[in-house]
């Protein structure tokens, strides 16, 4: 008799366990200031589960208004001046779904990371001779979803660090221009002064000097 590696083994009873198909889109874009801009996506099954992610990475206090729509244009989600989202809802009508950004009241650019996500979960079930198995690929089956809570999780974090660096990334280029700026503004500042002080000793002098001319 052969003996399986452990490693081995799940790998052959993970597609027993759960089949799960995942399509997503993960995008940066930039949505100038007074725009709208959509994207749209496709739903070809009822119930499949639709994840949308955003956030505001760079330009003027880090928010935008936005608005997700069904295939009726109904309403789904909305927002306004929001710096980051994150949802997830169940599509129960087939066809197309739309994201759409929203910067008209803004008069500056803004960068923007998002991404949609479609999920479908099939279950396939096992055949009459596995039937065995099915213990031990429920067990195996729920060691794989809690996994996959905590890759979403530090998924989740990273997208929060990330954007956190940006935006702070931003404040800084934001203060060193203001600084720039500022510093040259004063440096004008005080060569004008500089330059009122010394026309107004040359004239007082020159006045003086002429009234006491002998």
């Amino acid at each position: 008799m052969y003996f399986l590696p452990p490693s081995l083994l799940l790998l052959l009873l993970l597609p027993l366990a759960a089949h799960k198909e995942v399509s997503a889109a993960a995008l940066t874009m930039e949505l100038e200031a007074s725009e709208r801009a959509c994207y749209f996506v496709d739903c070809d099954q009822a119930g499949e589960k639709i994840g949308f992610y955003f956030a505001v990475q760079s330009g003027g206090t880090f928010d935008i208004d936005f608005t997700v729509l069904d295939p009726d244009d109904k309403v789904l989600l909305e927002g306004e001046a929001e710096k980051q989202g994150d949802y997830i809802f169940t599509a129960n009508t087939l066809g197309e779904y739309s994201f759409c950004f929203e910067n008209e009241a803004s008069l500056t650019d803004k960068m923007i990371d998002f991404d949609i996500m479609i999920e479908s979960e099939p279950r396939r079930e096992l055949p009459g001779k596995q039937a065995a198995l099915s213990e031990h690929t429920s067990s195996l089956e729920e060691s794989i979803y809690k996994l996959n809570g905590l890759l979403s999780s530090i998924v989740r974090t990273q997208k929060y660090f990330h954007t956190r660096n940006n935006r702070s990334e931003s404040t800084v280029r934001s203060t060193q221009s203001r600084i720039f700026y500022y510093s040259m503004l004063e440096a004008v500042a005080v060569c004008g002064m500089s330059a009122a002080q010394v026309w107004i000793l040359k004239v007082f002098f020159s006045k003086t000097s002429s009234r006491y001319r002998v």
